[in-house]
């Protein structure tokens, strides 16, 4: 019983198989219109050779109706192939194609033994050869429909048997049973061939499958590719074709885009203080209120670390404005159980295609404006400009001549005094650097020194500038000391540290008499490579120092965690040193220095005013422009040798007026 369902189910087009249906009509739309066509031929030809000898209603009369349908169903067919239906539409077609196909054949059999009955041996030839081609040329037409094929044949082959075997004639005998057995090798053929369709359509579909298996594959493959794993948002390899794309697409439009580098401010803190486990969930957060933003022409994605990429298409003019909203989603506070945490964000914007037209350019600029929010504008949002471009060209200049500068020639060592108080002895001096370039002449410091720690030059600058520094200041008299600024490439560079002291072992200068300072700035980008060197350092007997003390948030806690031996006093509070606050601070910080037995230095001084506060407080060292401005050597070792002083100043550990009176003698 289920095989005759099967086959009934089948018969009527199994619509399970919706792939196999779809084939099989779009290959019929090719075939159909060809059997037709072959029928009107065929059916002509037999009625014109029946013309004169048969009625004239079933030559011509019935012919007419027959051939009207066959046309309508041979167009019908011909506009279906400009047509894809669905699948449902082509198994409905395909039914109706078996059940007119079954109602032709009865009407086109029906119509042909008819005529048998008229004319002689020749005309029933041509009724039987009629018969027999037509219905092999329409089953090998409907060869993808087998269920219509079928049908055709045993309606047209039955009657076909019936009526000639019943003649009780040999010849149309022998004619039915070689037709019989043409009709099964032909159905043999036909079973075969579609059978072979339907495995070449399930290979096709399984191919078709795999494919699809494969591109949805492929496709997540290019989304995990192109996505951060921690936060969920685009990469940096996202970020950069999509901005190449960008470019592309509105090189010939003619349209503007904003293009944003954003970078968190105290995340850094936050890690190293809580660890890394809670700067990831951090992290995720911010990636989580980034991925919130429902704005229809921005896109954020994460470029490593705590920097992300911001790609705005929208009017660049609200660029700055939405950059801005942005900083400000991410600064509103994280919690994290019992722990509240607040961060900020820094960005910079770089709008195509004023600030270039390349990916490269636009990032760099985007991040050159960056760095002037986190220097200058702290939280806030800076649009690259012409004057940022005018300080890159000064930058460029400066960098292609340090790379090209005779560090021996053109740089010089310049020394300030440091002064002891009360007495108002130079004790020792700080190295200040100096450079004249032959191409640019005078360079300030705090410009080539950056640029100098940008593209690692500064170690080499350090080292060879240190040289100088030891040879001159062991060259003057009495036992002075030297103050030389670190940067932090020097301080986290363990072969610049060894460097260090193994020039001044070689120069044979006491290590005590040597201070190397630094800034909390310095210390906090990698404290624990600084604090191994920094200990280095100490244990050889050089002296540690902290600049610009006071400046920083957490001065107070590297003075606990470093081994520093003297403070420096930021020039910003000497400046305001008769205001209640500036003075209290100063107070505060040299109260602090005497209880860890350590040095304290105040900076900046400039006024005769300045320094009677500072001896009332009873600070003992202090340096700036009141006593002497940075020096150039030769100046400071005439006036040493010749006077034992320095600008006026007694050297500590002369009487300068003996010394007088002794070169008079």
């Amino acid at each position: 019983m289920s095989k005759v369902n099967s086959f009934i189910r089948w018969m009527l087009i199994d619509p399970r198989n919706p792939q196999l249906a779809q084939a099989q009509y779009n290959a019929l739309k090719t075939q159909i219109p060809a059997l037709y066509f072959l029928l009107m031929v065929n059916a002509v030809a037999v009625s014109y050779t029946h013309y004169d000898i048969a009625p004239f209603y079933l030559t011509v009369g019935v012919l007419i109706p027959m051939l009207a349908v066959t046309s309508f169903r041979l167009v019908a067919w011909l506009r279906a192939g400009k047509i894809s239906p669905g699948p449902d539409e082509a198994i409905k077609k395909m039914r109706q194609t078996v059940l007119l196909g079954s109602v032709i054949a009865v009407i086109y059999i029906a119509w042909s033994l008819s005529l048998d009955g008229y004319g002689g041996p020749e005309e029933r030839g041509h009724i039987a050869l009629f018969i027999a081609i037509t219905v092999i040329g329409c089953v090998f037409c409907l060869m993808n429909l087998p269920q219509a094929a079928i049908l055709v044949m045993l309606i047209v082959t039955v009657p076909y048997l019936v009526y000639y075997v019943g003649l009780d004639q040999d010849v149309y005998f022998a004619i039915a049973l070689n037709i019989f057995l043409v009709f099964l090798v032909v159905l043999k053929v036909l079973l075969n061939g579609y059978s072979g369709f339907c495995k070449l359509i399930r290979s096709q579909e399984a191919l078709a499958a795999k494919q699809r298996e494969t591109q949805s594959l492929s496709e997540e493959n290019r989304r995990l590719a192109h996505t951060d794993a921690l936060t969920g948002l685009p990469n940096r390899r996202y970020f950069f074709n999509r901005l190449e794309n960008l470019i592309e697409d509105d090189e010939n439009t003619e349209r503007t885009f904003a293009v944003g580098v954003l970078d968190l401010d105290r995340f850094k803190p936050v890690n190293d203080t809580y660890g890394h486990k809670l700067g990831d969930q951090l992290l995720a957060e911010v990636g989580d209120r980034l991925k919130s933003l429902k704005h229809p022409d921005i896109e954020v994605c994460r470029l490593g670390g705590d920097e992300f990429g911001i790609l705005f298409t929208g009017d660049p003019a609200n660029a700055a404005t939405v950059s801005q909203s942005i900083c400000e989603r991410i600064s509103a506070p994280y919690r994290f159980g019992e722990l509240q945490l607040t961060i900020g964000a820094s960005c910079g914007i770089a709008i195509y295609p004023e600030a270039g037209r390349s990916a490269h350019v636009l990032f760099d600029r985007s991040d050159y404006a960056l760095y002037n929010s986190k220097s200058n504008s702290r939280g806030r949002t800076t649009i690259y400009s012409k004057s940022h471009e005018a300080k890159i060209r000064s930058e460029r200049a400066i960098e292609s001549a340090l790379q090209c500068a005779d560090l021996d020639n053109e740089f010089k060592v310049y020394f300030q005094p440091v002064v002891s108080l009360p007495g108002r002895e130079v004790v020792g001096f700080e190295a200040l650097v100096r450079w004249h370039s032959p191409v640019l002449e005078e360079v300030e410091p705090d410009q080539f020194i950056a640029i100098a720690e940008r593209t690692g030059l500064i170690n080499r600058l350090t080292i060879s500038l240190f040289e100088k520094a030891v040879r001159q200041i062991k060259s003057l008299p009495g036992d002075l000391y030297l103050s030389f600024n670190l940067s932090a490439h020097d301080i986290t560079s363990a072969e610049t540290v060894a460097t260090l002291l193994e020039t001044i072992l070689r120069n044979g200068i006491d290590p005590k008499l040597i201070t190397f300072e630094i800034t909390e700035t310095s210390v906090i980008g990698s404290y624990e490579a600084a604090e191994s060197c920094l200990r280095k350092l100490r244990n050889a007997g050089v002296k540690l120092a902290l600049d610009d003390f006071g400046t920083g948030y957490s001065s107070l806690g590297y003075l606990h965690r470093l081994p520093i031996d003297c403070v420096k006093i930021d020039r910003s509070f000497v400046s305001d040193i008769s205001e209640q606050v500036a003075g209290d601070v100063i107070t505060s910080i040299v109260n602090l220095c005497r209880s860890m037995q350590m040095s304290c230095i105040v900076e900046g001084v400039e006024k005769s005013s300045q320094l009677e506060v500072l001896e009332v407080l009873e600070c003992k060292l202090a340096q700036g422009f009141f006593f002497a401005p940075a020096l150039p050597f030769d100046e400071v070792h005439e006036s040493a040798h010749a006077t034992r002083t320095v600008a006026g100043l007694p050297l500590a550990g002369f009487d300068a007026t003996a010394e007088k009176h002794r070169s008079r003698a």
